[in-house]
C-alpha cells in the first residue's frame, strides 16, 4: 500500500503518524512523508517580512518531517520524504494523483477559537478534492487500550464497495473489530400527515416497501460481511432506519467507535466532490474518519 502522509508539524499531524505506526505495515508498504512550505502573500508583502519569514520556514521544514520520522522510526515500510512550496490542499491533491497514491492521511487540526470537533481549512479542502481516499485522525487516535473499533457505514453502492475493499487492505491489528451499518430512510419520510384514507393506503404501500428495505439492506450487509471477513475475524452487523448521518453518527458514539469508514458518493459531475452524508461525517464526527472514492 502507498500511503500519503501530510504533515505540518502540529500535534494533530503526529497523532496521524502515531495512526500507521499502529498498523501492521511491511517492507512492501511505502509511506512518503509530506510537508509544504506556504507562503501567505497579505502576511509577508514587505520585502524585508518576506526574507525572515521565508529564511525559517525553510530551516523548520526539515525538522517537521525529522519528527514524524522519529515517531515512525519502527515502522515496518519504505519511508520517503519530500519538502515543496505551494498551496498545501492543492500539493496535497496534486501529490496523491501523479504518485498514484492508496490512501492520504492527515490530522484534523481543528478551527481556532471555536471547541468542536470541525476540522480545519486544509482538511477540508483535501477530503472534498481529493480523487484518492482520505483519511483524517481525530484525538485520541490510536492512543487507547482495548481493540480498534472501526465502523462502516454501507449503502451497497460502488462507493460503499470501493470502501470495503480499501478497509480490507488496510493493515489494521488482528484485534481490530469492525461494525457493518446500514441505514434505511423512511419510506414516506418527506410526505405529511393526511387523511385516514390516504394514510392506511400509505401504510399499505409502506409496509411492502419496508420489507423490500429490509430484504435489500440484509443484502448488502452480507455482501461486505463476505469480502470483510478475508481480513477482520471480528465483525457485527447492524441495519438502521432514519436519517443516515444522524444514524451513522449516533452509532460511532453509541459503539464508542475510533474509526468511521464512508464511501464518498460525491457530487454529480464534480471529480472527487463529497455528498452530503460524507461531509456531514467529516464535520461532526468525535472519532477518526475514512473516507472511501472511486477514481474514474
Amino acid at each position: 500500500m502507498k500511503i500519503l502522509l501530510a504533515t505540518d508539524g502540529s500535534q494533530y499531524s503526529e497523532l496521524a503518524a502515531k495512526f500507521l505506526r499502529c498498523l501492521n505495515l511491511s517492507f512492501d508498504d511505502e509511506i512518503t512523508i509530506l510537508h509544504i512550505v506556504h507562503w501567505i502573500p497579505f502576511l509577508y508583502d514587505k520585502e524585508s517580512y518576506f526574507g525572515a519569514f521565508k529564511s525559517i520556514k525553510e530551516e523548520i521544514a526539515p525538522k517537521v518531517i525529522d519528527s514524524v520520522l522519529a515517531i515512525l522510526k519502527d515502522a515496518n515500510a519504505k519511508i520517503s520524504t519530500a519538502i515543496i512550496d505551494g498551496s498545501p490542499e492543492q500539493c496535497i491533491v496534486d501529490v496523491a494523483d501523479e504518485s498514484d497514491m492508496d490512501l492520504i492521511v492527515m490530522g484534523a487540526r481543528g478551527v481556532k477559537g471555536i471547541k468542536s470537533f470541525f476540522i480545519g481549512s486544509v482538511t477540508n479542502a483535501v477530503a472534498l478534492h481529493a480523487s484518492k481516499p482520505v483519511f483524517i485522525t481525530k484525538p485520541p487516535g490510536c492512543n487507547k487500550s482495548g481493540n480498534l473499533k472501526i465502523l462502516f457505514a454501507s449503502d451497497g453502492s460502488e462507493y460503499s464497495i470501493a470502501t470495503g475493499k480499501l478497509l480490507s487492505e488496510i493493515p489494521f491489528p488482528e484485534n481490530t473489530e469492525i461494525t457493518i451499518l446500514n441505514v434505511t430512510k423512511p419510506v414516506f419520510w418527506d410526505i405529511p400527515a393526511l387523511s385516514p384514507k390516504i394514510n392506511e393506503k400509505m401504510l399499505e404501500i409502506a409496509d411492502q416497501a419496508k420489507a423490500m428495505e429490509i430484504m435489500n439492506s440484509e443484502r448488502i450487509i452480507e455482501h461486505d460481511r463476505e469480502y470483510l471477513r478475508r481480513s477482520f475475524n471480528n465483525i457485527n452487523i447492524l441495519s438502521k432506519e432514519g436519517d443516515p448521518s444522524t444514524e451513522i453518527l449516533k452509532t460511532s458514539e453509541e459503539l464508542k467507535a475510533d474509526i468511521i469508514a464512508v464511501g464518498c458518493r460525491g457530487l454529480r459531475g464534480i471529480k472527487g466532490m463529497m455528498g452530503s452524508v460524507s461531509r456531514n461525517i467529516l464535520t461532526h464526527s468525535k472519532c477518526s474518519v475514512l473516507i472511501g472514492k472511486t477514481c474514474k
